[in-house]
Formats: structure tokens, C-alpha cells, sequence
């Protein structure tokens, strides 16, 4: 059975076998790669042999260098921003490069426990032996001390406070006492966490200032240029299409343009000239939103139309990504497509599709 998506390490293998074979700089203890050579994987390159790394994050190199050297310190990664700007993608290439494995996970929601992070029971075996090794349950944390290996966690900020500071001991201390055994789980060289938490979330559950303390912050921006963030989406949006069998045309890219001038322009409530103030709807209008706009006009595109992604293709979901509010946002975008995608030629099929269904 084929399956939906492979994790990073396995998508990736020849590449990450390609840079163990190319790598001669020192590696931190249980680092499956250099931080260099964890840094050309990030960011692209081309290696002695000339085999091509392609980039997995397009944006501020010294970013991935804070990140990547904060990991080999003894303070976490905590990657901080609004939702689709890459956290959790980051955080797993991350991963994948340094432990070659992406799959120590905790993902972090209100329902979160003590439980999932430290450890927790079989409790047939704890009835029938009382507390034992062999009764605990290992979470990914405990493997990842044991191991050596990076964790990761999810919206951390999801998390309730009390649940949160249950990372202090661990991140300070580098070790996770089981009081009810007596013992505790050392943690041995190579184990770090890196978390993720967008800017959405602040304020619901903030992270305390003893815990901020043990991590070292990274915040990820939106793309800094229009040419910058079309790339993100045309590699994105052609691994995905590889994946499930979407025809991705060169035609289309046209298409996609126009979905990140107009996401761009209302997410800086400016247009691109410079000349118009506009106003924003709610929503984030992300580069993984403009992403899902793409792939679901594909698929329409694909299984309903002629293969060609079209105007026709993207409206609808354009307008879903848009439009959250059904008042205030639909408002936002009427304005915008009166007063800005009416008045451009090349927009004039996106903006009939679109006056069709708002």
C-alpha cells in the first residue's frame, strides 16, 4: 500500500546519504550530519561531487544557522511566528538531518497531560507487578533522552501552563525523575527539542518566563519578496502534485502568480505598486494557505477540467481561504476585487470566476 506522505528522512534519503558521504567537518555527539552539512541540506546547494541539495527553506540563511547552532548548545529551539509560515516543516527537516528521524513527536493540544511528556503506565502490568521499568509507558521525550536524539513538539502554546513547566526540569537538569521507581532518565548527548508556537496562540497559553528561559527563540517571517514566496509554493506544490499523481502544467504558474499577488497585497493591506492602502481580512492568508489553493484547483483541475489549472480552478477556494468571516471579510474582498483585480487585464478571469461565488 502506497502510502499519503513519506516523513522527510525517507523522501529525502539519497540526499541526506549523499551529504553523510560529502561531510568531513566534526559532528556533535549522535549528529548524523555536521551542522554545515545540516545547513546545505536546509538551504540548497551543491556538493564536491556535484550532486544537487535542493532547498527545503527559501528565506534568511542566518536564521538556519541560529537555529541549527542553538541545537548544538544546551538550550531548546523554539521556532515562533504565524501559522504557515514553515515551523513544522523546519522542525522536521531539522530532524531528519541531525537525528534521521522526524518521528519523535509530541503534539501539543488543550488535552495535552504530564503523561504524554514524561511518562506513562501500562497499568495491566502496573496492577499485576506494581511500578516497574517494564510497566512504563515511553514517550517520545524519554526515548529521545535515552537516545540522544532531537524531539519535536507542537504548538506548544496549545498546552496548558502547568503541563508546559513540566519541560523545566527536563531542559534545565537534562534529566526526568520517576519518583515512584526511585530512578531517573538521564539524558545523554545528541537530545534536544525543538518547538513550535505561533504568534496567533499568544496570550492563551503563554509560556511561562522560567520556561521561555530554556529555550532560545527563532521567529520565522512570511516571505520577504513576491519571488521568493512563488517559489516556495511552485516546489511545494510540485512535490505534492508528484505525490498525488496532479499534473502540474507550466501554464499554470501563471495561476499561481496571481494567487500570491493577491494573498501578498491583502496581507499587507497594500498593493504591490505601492500606490493603494487596502484593507485585511482575518485570516493569515499564509504561504501554506496559498499552497492549498493551488493543490485543490489542481485537483478540480485534474478530475473535473482539462488539465490546465484555470480561473475557474482556484476561485472557490480562494474565496474559502479569504473569506473566514462571512461579513467582514467578504466586504475586505469585494472592495479588492472592485477596486484593484477589476482594474488589471491579466486579473480579469479570476475576477469574473470569483464575482461569480462572492
Amino acid at each position: 500500500m502506497n502510502r499519503l506522505r513519506l516523513h522527510s528522512e525517507e523522501m529525502y534519503r539519497e540526499e541526506l546519504d549523499e551529504l553523510r558521504i560529502d561531510d568531513t567537518r566534526h559532528r556533535p555527539a549522535n549528529w548524523q550530519l555536521s551542522p554545515h552539512a545540516v545547513l546545505t541540506y536546509l538551504i540548497g546547494g551543491r556538493l564536491k561531487n556535484g550532486f544537487e541539495i535542493t532547498p527545503k527553506y527559501i528565506g534568511n540563511k542566518r536564521l538556519m544557522e541560529i537555529a541549527i547552532a542553538t541545537l548544538t548548545t544546551d538550550r531548546a529551539l523554539l521556532l515562533y511566528g504565524v501559522p504557515g509560515t514553515g515551523k513544522s516543516w523546519v522542525s522536521e527537516h531539522l530532524t531528519a538531518a541531525i537525528s534521521g528521524d522526524s518521528k519523535l513527536l509530541i503534539q501539543g493540544t488543550a488535552g495535552t497531560s504530564e503523561d504524554a511528556i514524561r511518562y506513562g503506565w501500562n497499568y495491566a502490568q502496573l496492577l499485576a507487578k506494581g511500578p516497574s521499568e517494564e510497566a512504563l509507558v515511553e514517550t517520545p521525550i524519554m526515548k529521545g533522552m535515552r537516545e540522544g536524539r532531537i524531539v519535536r513538539f507542537e504548538e506548544l502554546t496549545r498546552v496548558p501552563a502547568e503541563v508546559q513547566d513540566t519541560l523545566i526540569t527536563i531542559l534545565s537538569e537534562k534529566s526526568m525523575p520517576i519518583p515512584e521507581l526511585s530512578a531517573q532518565i538521564e539524558a545523554v548527548e545528541g537530545f534536544n527539542l525543538i518547538a513550535t508556537a505561533n504568534n496567533r496562540d499568544k496570550g492563551v497559553n503563554e509560556l511561562s518566563s522560567a520556561l521561555k528561559r530554556r529555550f532560545n527563540t527563532v521567529v520565522l517571517p512570511t516571505p520577504a519578496t513576491q519571488r521568493e514566496e512563488l517559489d516556495i509554493i511552485r516546489r511545494r506544490v510540485a512535490s505534492t502534485s508528484r505525490a498525488l499523481d496532479l499534473p502540474l502544467e507550466e501554464s499554470s504558474l501563471a495561476q499561481i502568480e496571481k494567487i500570491v499577488t493577491i494573498f501578498r497585497e491583502l496581507r499587507h493591506g497594500l498593493t504591490t505598486d505601492g500606490k493603494a492602502k487596502l484593507k485585511s481580512p482575518s485570516g493569515t492568508l499564509s504561504t501554506a494557505e496559498a499552497i492549498s489553493v493551488v493543490n485543490q484547483g489542481l485537483s478540480l483541475s485534474a478530475h473535473f477540467g482539462d488539465g490546465v489549472l484555470s480561473s475557474d480552478d482556484i476561485s472557490a477556494s480562494l474565496i474559502g481561504a479569504i473569506v473566514k468571516d462571512p461579513v467582514e471579510d467578504k466586504t475586505v474582498f469585494t472592495e479588492y476585487m472592485e477596486s484593484v483585480m477589476k482594474k488589471r487585464p491579466e486579473f480579469r478571469d479570476i475576477y469574473l470566476a470569483c464575482k461569480e461565488l462572492v
